[in-house]
Order: structure tokens, then sequence, then C-alpha cells
């Protein structure tokens, strides 16, 4: 079983999954109907330090985003599923409608209000995440929240009525602005934190010049293999689109001899 705390996971001996939930738990995925139960089972604390048991070097309590690099995708896949249910259960209490208890449903992962009967689902937040190239060079920026010398592929949130590609299109420019032509997907990865989809793509720089927006963004530049800053680690789609930049560029050059 999976036990949170926060976005945070007990590990035990250097294992992720173990034993029974504790007695003071807050939520508990086995008390939920047996349509949930496909999923890793969790169990949600309140107090880390007090339900780690006897004080042990064995015990840790670990960040979500740290379980892809010790134990792999799918790991990471399962314990953020099992998350974002927990997170939006711990929220998604009363309808938003009319106030009332929601409870789980029986015929799917959904919840029902027992007053107005409405139904609603754990929300999923689509965002793009985009390789951008020119003249055999990535554009890489640096986003204010990340750490002070990592740069990454650009990425952000779909708005209403947008499709992915004029999402791509509206990010870049409203971030770098610059043009951008030849939007291809490239794939896609469940993100947890808490609730998004990333969607990825790659284009090519069609016109402008690079001009930060100095809010999200505060550098950016185009950049050759054997000049890359810091660049995201491990299994990210971010890393995925950059490492996949380098092997296409490789292939490119190499053809060329």
């Amino acid at each position: 079983m999976l036990i949170f705390k926060g976005d945070k996971l007990r590990v035990r001996n250097g294992v992720l999954e173990f034993g029974d939930a504790p007695a003071d738990v807050l939520r508990d995925s086995r008390d939920l109907p047996a349509v949930w139960q496909d999923m890793e089972p969790w169990c949600e604390v309140e107090d880390a330090e007090d339900t780690c048991g006897e004080a042990s070097v064995e015990t840790e309590w670990i960040d979500l985003r740290a379980v892809w690099q010790r134990w792999g995708e799918e790991t990471f896949v399962r314990a953020g599923t099992a998350y974002q249910y927990m997170n939006w259960l711990r929220h998604a209490r009363f309808c938003s409608s009319c106030g009332a208890p929601l409870s789980a449903k029986e015929e799917d992962k959904g919840l029902s209000c027992g007053g107005c009967g409405r139904t609603v689902y754990a929300p999923l937040h689509p965002a793009i995440i985009v390789a951008v190239e020119r003249e055999g060079k990535l554009l890489l920026a640096h986003n204010t929240r990340m750490p002070s010398k990592r740069y990454s592929v650009l990425a952000g949130f779909v708005e209403p009525g947008e499709s992915l590609e004029q999402t791509v299109q509206r990010e870049i420019m409203e971030e770098v602005g610059i043009e951008v032509q030849d939007i291809r997907y490239f794939g896609s990865q469940s993100w947890p934190f808490p609730c998004s989809l990333m969607l990825g793509f790659t284009a090519r720089w069609q016109r402008g010049e690079l001009r930060p927006d100095g809010t999200e963004l505060d550098d950016a530049g185009w950049f050759l293999p054997c000049e890359f800053p810091d660049i995201p680690p491990g299994l990210s789609i971010s890393r995925r689109l950059i490492d996949d930049f380098v092997r296409r560029r490789q292939q490119s050059v190499s053809a060329l001899r």
C-alpha cells in the first residue's frame, strides 16, 4: 500500500509499497467501491512524523517527483495515479452546485451528489510542451520557478476554445515572442502535479527574435547539444523531447558525412 503525507510517500527498507495502513488514516482507498480498486491501494495520513512508528534510518518520506528516479516510470505512473485520485477526493467533498455531500459511485470513478444528482469526475488539465528548432539548434529557456541554472523546452496550459496547435503557437508567442511552423505531435505523459496531461510537440522557428516575457521566463536561447545548460533529468517528457532532438541532429550530421 502507498502511504501518503501530502505529496510525500513513505519508504521503508528501500521499498515503496508495503504493509497495512496505519490506524490514524485520513483517507483509505480500500473504503471505496469495487470499481475503484484497480489502482494501487493508498491511504493518506496527517502527520508523517507520528506515523513512522519507531525511529529508524530505514524509514523515510520522499517527494513524489523522486519516485521515477528510484523505481522507474511504471512505478511513478502508479504512484502518480493514486496521488491524483487521493488529492481530488481530499478536496471534492461537497457539490459545487448545491453544497450537498458527494459520495463515490459504484459504476465508475465518479462522485455523485445526493442533493441534485450531479456527477463529477477527477479533473485533468491538458498542457502542451514543445521542442522548437532553428537551424540545428534547440530553444531552451529558464523558468523563474526552476532551479537557478536549469533550462528546458517551453510549456503551457490549453485554454478554452483552443486546439492543441493553437496553444503551441500562442504559448511560444507569449513567452518568447516568435512564430513557429511545422507543429507535429510527439507523445504524452501523465504529470500528477497535481493533475496535468502533458502533450508533447516539435516545431520549427518561422520568424521573430527571442524576447523572454520577463514573468515566467527570464532567459531563453538557441543551443547546440554541446552548448546545453543544465536540463531536466530522468523520464520527464521535457527530457524525452530534448533527447529526441539530439538523436535526430546526430543522424542528420552523420548523413552529411
